[in-house]
């Protein structure tokens, strides 16, 4: 391929490619790209400006940049610490995988996840990225930053509650002896208002450019937040026009208990505070029923289903075919690197159409591999607001992925869409584009020196676990406390179950 490519200010015509797209197989064309934009698409061998620069995409497959719907970024230099561990178990280590105090810290977890989501075929994602106790406009400039370094779009949606894990679910605090109970303490979070104050001033301050990297509104979970912190957050969104995203009944304690403290669902309630609407996007809704999903479908709401991290934590299959028929945006994220272990959105891809067939015997009643590919691109654009990414269209970037023929996982090309959706692996993936630009080319990032990056995130690892001896000893001292604790509450009976266990749990 031809590095003239490199300039987006100069026209490009992609020559020969074969293309894949949210809406089909538009088989072999030629694109030609304009200041970062597709302009147009036509037969092989069309007419473009003699100026053009030419790229032979001949022995090669194009399909739209994946978008990740739901990640998060401070994770990365706390990738897989943890093995057989609950959503509840994975939210009380967070003191001890991720209390970054450096700036640095929080650049380089952010980069990781952007190199990897580069390199296989992911061009933007929404990132909600915790500062702990609360965020800052130096921290969160800093990860907006290294998204843009390392060239891709990204939604940075700094998480934020006022509630700790231990006062959330209710009883799981009366359930500890006092020592834990004092252990735990020092964990409270500011008021609300504080919080509110630095998301504002996030908000009123961005400097990146808004067409790669923009910012969002991310009260974590709603049993982790006081209803007047919801509230000011869906204010603080409304005021900068901006979305808003939070894990909506991510497990079945969530279900439990937000309906023993609300009296109603947590969609229910959500929807009863004012939130929903075509900028709401909802993490994971695996524990979401029909009335919920009904719910979220009449507000043009947005699902960004995890599957690999839904399975991962053993929070059940979400029902995605439901959500579809809803009238729900359907998206597809990662999640974390502590929950998911990889960014690889071609794994998601995999996991969401096989957990699918999981749910029941009626293919019918599964998934199709194209509706997958279309919720990973133009559905999850939709979710992160970006209007004009996720399709390879006129009028819509160029964030292009060249997927090489001559990959095993390629040969024969029977059927594209099933082929990139259930068995595409990232090892295809030769040369990445994002607006016009080459950030990835013959399978090598162009933005990062991956071998420094290595190196320093081992160094930055031995520190921070250092520093956090005292609180991994709290975290053990919880954790069988909360293990006992949340499966007995997941026993609950419920009106609907997203397990697909044959075998009872035992009583």
């Amino acid at each position: 391929m031809n590095e003239e490519g490199q300039d987006p200010r100069r026209p490009l015509v992609i020559r020969g490619g074969l293309v894949l797209d949210a809406t089909g197989f538009l088989g072999a064309v030629d694109i030609l790209v304009q200041d970062g934009i597709i302009v147009a698409i036509g037969a092989h061998g069309m007419p473009v400006p003699d100026a053009a620069a030419t790229i032979d995409a001949s022995r090669r497959l194009l399909h739209p940049g994946l978008v990740n719907a739901h990640t998060h970024g401070h994770a990365n230099l706390a990738r897989s610490m943890g093995d057989r561990w609950t959503l509840e178990l994975l939210l009380a280590a967070a003191p001890h995988m991720s209390p970054y105090v450096n700036i640095e810290e929080k650049r380089v977890s952010a980069t990781i996840g952007a190199a990897e989501m580069l390199l296989k075929g992911c061009t933007a994602c929404y990132d909600l990225f915790v500062e702990f106790p609360l965020p800052t406009e130096e921290g969160i400039a800093a990860v907006a930053e290294a998204y843009a370094q390392v060239g891709m779009r990204a939604v940075i949606a700094p998480m934020m509650a006022d509630m700790m894990l231990y006062e959330a679910i209710p009883g799981l605090m009366d359930a500890m002896p006092p020592h834990l109970q004092t252990a735990v303490a020092p964990l409270g979070l500011p008021p609300w208002q504080e919080t509110i104050e630095r998301m504002r001033a996030i908000l009123h301050n961005w400097q990146c450019d808004r067409t790669m990297v923009r910012p969002a509104v991310a009260p974590t979970i709603p049993l982790h937040c006081r209803d007047e912190f919801m509230v000011a957050c869906r204010d603080l969104a409304v005021e900068f026009d901006v979305g808003i995203h939070t894990h909506l009944a991510e497990s079945k304690p969530q279900a439990v208990a937000g309906a023993r403290r609300y009296g109603r669902s947590l969609t229910a309630h959500v929807e009863h505070l004012g939130l929903l609407g075509p900028q709401f996007v909802a993490a994971h809704g695996v524990w979401l029923d029909g009335d919920d999903m009904r719910r979220l479908g009449a507000h043009g709401a947005s699902v960004a289903h995890n599957p690999a991290s839904n399975m991962r934590l053993g929070n059940g299959v979400a029902d995605a075919v439901g959500m579809l028929a809803a009238g729900i945006n359907l998206a597809i994220g990662t999640d974390a690197t502590t929950c998911n272990d990889n960014l690889n959105m071609y794994q998601a891809l995999h996991f969401a159409a096989a957990a699918s067939h999981a749910r029941g015997p009626d293919p019918l009643r599964w998934i199709t591999a194209p509706q997958v590919f279309a919720a990973a691109t133009s559905g999850s654009a939709r979710a992160l607001g970006f209007e004009r990414i996720g399709r390879i269209a006129p009028g819509y970037a160029a964030d292009i992925v060249f997927l090489d023929l001559d990959a095993p996982t390629l040969i024969p090309l029977n059927e594209p869409v099933t082929q990139v959706v259930m068995g595409e692996d990232g090892t295809s993936v030769a040369d990445v584009m994002v607006g016009g630009r080459f950030v990835v080319r013959e399978r090598r990032l162009l933005t990062v020196d991956l071998p420094a990056l290595a190196a320093r995130a081992s160094a930055l690892r031995v520190a921070i676990d250092a520093r956090s001896v005292a609180s991994r000893r709290r975290f053990d001292a919880v954790a069988p406390i909360i293990s006992d604790f949340c499966p007995a509450l997941a026993r609950t009976e419920w009106h609907i179950n997203r397990w697909c266990g044959c075998e009872r749990e035992p009583g």
